[in-house]
């Protein structure tokens, strides 16, 4: 099945005259974790890490991770026709080297921009010029193969509210502009979504135990705007949000509002953050500002409710915690238990807690040699029944 679809690119490629095609991982924020629509490193792969490159010549094919997930790589990779590229060992050459030998003279290297942050594709765009070769950055050539995709999600937001951000997003804004103003940056370009989550007090779950909303956002002195799917916002929490003196404009216009902006602005991001086609579609005369969004640095300061509220959420997990330990030993080797129905058993107690939404990472339950496999996910295969005379790992929040 693999095999197949690395052959369908291929055909892609050749028809789109693409000599490298780069699949990395990740959706068009740069978040660490991704939602179903963005798992196209998985669907070409097989490979179900949570890190990792795929990387398609005519001739090759490469998948670079890292040491929590050698084996389980090369499991997965088996068959596949796809090599393993060990990230982090000697003489083990990275994507950027690779990509750079194998784009021949006057070639094509392609991606989907998109899902390539701003910072690697120009430093890709740099490598390139020295063999004359160009990037085509508009083509997602995945999802010409991939039947039945599922869609973008369109989880419904809720708004935070203060009892628990302690700061309202007007408060916020006045900050960041008077941030902004100490760099002298006309225009913020904000991307990263825990960032725009703590900006403007909403939270969704747009990604697995990830309370994020698909949006981007645009701050200038007087304006805020936030891109969002309309079809995710009820009319109370729009009228909220305008109260606040925020725009709203549908999700896929960033890329019009930032090809129209004027090339007298000074614009401040974060180019590790802001995907490649963004900052590719910017006035070449627009002053860019390249560092860490102030935003990142604002929400790691938390105040006074938010402490508060960090000590009463850890108070609640502590009891469901304890009493999962409590009620393994006691009955560890005289009721049926297993890798899955212990971590089961141990979100159900965190659920009883008010105010539980969902775990902050997939709980990893690993029992015996289960537990030295790093970053295991326990299946129905691997599934271990729970024993006296071994440990059980339990890694999760």
């Amino acid at each position: 099945m693999i095999s197949k679809r690395i052959e369908l690119l291929r055909e892609y490629m050749k028809k789109e005259k693409i000599d490298v095609y780069l699949i990395p991982t990740a959706d068009f924020h740069q978040s660490e974790y991704v939602g179903e629509y963005f798992n196209t490193r998985y669907y070409m792969s097989g490979f179900s890490g949570s890190a990792g490159t795929l990387i398609v010549t005519q001739k090759e094919a490469g998948l670079w991770t890292d040491g929590r997930y050698f084996i389980q790589a090369e499991q997965e990779l088996e068959g596949s026709g796809i090599d393993l590229y060990k990230m982090g060992v000697d003489h083990v050459v990275t994507p950027e080297e690779f990509i750079r030998e194998k784009v021949p003279n006057d070639g094509t290297l392609g991606f989907d921009g998109r899902v390539v942050d701003a910072k690697f594709g120009l430093k890709l765009e740099e490598n390139l010029k020295k063999k004359n070769a160009k990037i085509v950055q508009d083509k997602d050539l995945v999802d010409f193969i991939w039947e039945e995709r599922p869609e973008l999600s369109k989880e419904p937001i809720f708004l935070l509210e203060t009892k628990y951000s302690g700061k309202s997003t007007k408060d916020k804004l006045a900050e960041l502009r008077s941030e902004m103003e100490s760099v002298s940056a006309t225009t913020f370009i904000l991307t990263s979504l825990d960032d725009i989550a703590w900006l403007f007090n909403i939270r969704g779950n747009d990604i697995p135990c990830n309370p994020v909303v698909l949006s981007f956002a645009i701050i200038t002195k007087t304006d805020a705007t936030l891109f969002i799917q309309s079809s995710v916002v009820s009319d109370a929490i729009k009228d909220a949000i305008i109260r606040d003196g925020v725009y709203i404009r549908e999700y896929h216009e960033i890329y019009d509002a930032v090809r129209n902006l004027n090339s007298s602005e000074t614009v401040l991001m974060d180019t590790t953050r802001v995907n490649y086609r963004i900052v590719s579609m910017l006035d070449k005369e627009i002053k860019v500002i390249d560092q860490i969004n102030p935003t990142t640095l604002a929400k790691a300061k938390k105040n006074a409710t938010e402490i508060e509220n960090l000590r009463k959420s850890h108070i609640k997990d502590g009891v469901a915690v304890t009493k999962f330990m409590y009620w393994l030993k006691t009955n560890l080797g005289k009721i049926p238990m297993t890798e899955i129905s212990a971590s089961e058993y141990l979100e159900g107690l965190r659920k009883e807690q008010t105010g539980y939404i969902e775990p902050s990472f997939h709980t990893i339950s690993a029992y015996g040699a289960n537990a030295a496999m790093m970053h295991y996910s326990a299946s129905e295969t691997s599934n271990a029944t729970l024993e006296p005379g071994a440990f059980l790992l339990v890694d999760s929040g």
